[in-house]
């Protein structure tokens, strides 16, 4: 579905970012940050752009690393909640689901499952070291992070319709194929601009990314999105578009005149209750890439799923996630019930977030049912995976009461 792209393209922007001088940012421990309640920047040491490209790290690496992101890629650290959101123990699922949870752990590589109802764990394990202290990297996840924070600057005025003109908000592109395009139709990607995601492609749009961060630094996504042509009319069409999703980041940022990082701090941090501090990657200008990259705990990706499933807290507006998650883009008879919403995906009685190598937060609403599951699959893609993960979660909605 595309998921690669975002590595493809984005992990060398942050590792361009990494390298690209100054001096280490201090250290704080987690505590001190909560205490202090900061927003620090964090530059990792120099390292070789050859050990950075994710998609070619080996499987011990991605155990070892996606926990660890913030020591091989700069960011912007956001501290714990001040209130941290309580998750009591609720009862335990029957041996027969508990069974199905530890294999799809075993077959798909999981590092950590924690199943949420009502409110209440009632399964949490961890595996390849993992720990529940630990955070563990999102990748595409981070796109429902940043359609709630579009959300949140529509019920802050910040952006008064998602009828919008998207040059309202990033007038550069003016004189560009996204001339007429909508904030709503750049929130589902049915633009209408083209884009190649083939990342197996040297001259496609994603693996291009690459040379315009180079020459572009932290102007980048804006300069590679206006030069692109069109190829639909707009909201005629559905493609999946890394570059897409970071033009929300950068349409929010300019909106709302602050990191992706520091209104996620004030949006769904502290709202949600987050336990652990979140680590958001930022490209060459300081920026946070909308698309991709935070690093927080299996428990707070579960209190971001109930956060959602909640209704947002009054942060966004009223109905928000029921319309984000959604299929306003219907994939069709070969798939029914799948869809794409405003940055999440929609499943049959349900919605979701989805990154590549296994990372998910799954929400069945019916339910009051939240699965949060964090991985390393051995591709970064794969089908097969993803439709066992749901497998299980349809297994455990059809049983709760």
């Amino acid at each position: 579905m595309g998921f690669k792209g975002i590595v493809s393209g984005l992990v060398l922007t942050a590792a361009l970012a990494g390298c690209a001088g100054g001096t280490e940012a201090p250290r704080s421990s987690e505590a001190l940050v909560k205490e202090m309640h900061l927003v620090t920047s964090t530059v990792p040491p120099a390292r070789d752009p050859r050990e950075l490209e994710v998609l070619f790290w080996s499987d011990a690496q991605r155990a070892e690393r996606f926990r660890a992101m913030e020591q091989w890629f700069a960011g912007q650290e956001v501290p714990a909640a001040r209130t941290t959101r309580a998750l009591p123990k609720g009862a335990d699922l029957s041996p027969a689901l508990q069974a199905d949870l530890k294999a799809l752990m075993a077959d798909t590589n999981a590092a950590g499952i924690m199943v949420l109802q009502g409110g209440k764990v009632r399964y949490e394990a961890y595996g390849l070291g993992l720990r529940a202290e630990d955070r563990w990297t999102s990748f595409s996840v981070a796109k429902s992070f940043t359609s709630t924070l579009l959300g949140a600057a529509l019920k802050d005025g910040k952006i008064a319709s998602l009828d919008d003109a998207v040059t309202k908000y990033i007038p550069e592109l003016a004189g560009s194929a996204y001339d007429g395009v909508t904030v709503r139709q750049l929130a589902t990607m049915t633009s209408g601009v083209k884009w190649n995601e083939d990342y197996t492609d040297p001259k496609s749009d994603v693996a291009q990314m690459n040379r315009f961060v180079v020459e572009y630094g932290g102007d980048a996504i804006v300069e590679q999105m206006k030069r692109l042509p069109r190829e639909a009319p707009a909201g005629s069409k559905w493609v999946y578009k890394t570059g897409e999703t970071n033009l929300i980041g950068v349409l929010v940022a300019n909106a709302v005149g602050k990191t992706l990082a520091d209104y996620a701090q004030e949006k769904i941090v502290e709202p949600a209750g987050f336990a652990g501090g979140m680590f958001w990657m930022t490209d060459p200008g300081g920026n946070n890439i909308g698309g991709c990259c935070l690093s927080i705990r299996l428990s707070d990706y579960a209190r971001m799923g109930l956060f959602a499933l909640e209704g947002g807290k009054g942060v966004v507006p009223e109905g928000w996630f029921a319309e984000a998650g959604k299929a306003q883009v219907e994939f069709g008879p070969s798939r029914p019930g799948f869809g794409y919403g405003y940055q999440w995906w929609a499943y049959p009685g349900g919605y979701g977030a989805q990154g590549i190598f296994g990372q998910a937060i799954s929400l069945v609403p019916s339910k009051q049912l939240v699965v949060a599951i964090v991985s390393n699959w051995p591709a970064a893609s794969s089908p097969e995976n993803r439709a066992k993960v749901l497998a299980v979660v349809s297994k455990i909605a059809a049983s709760a009461e």
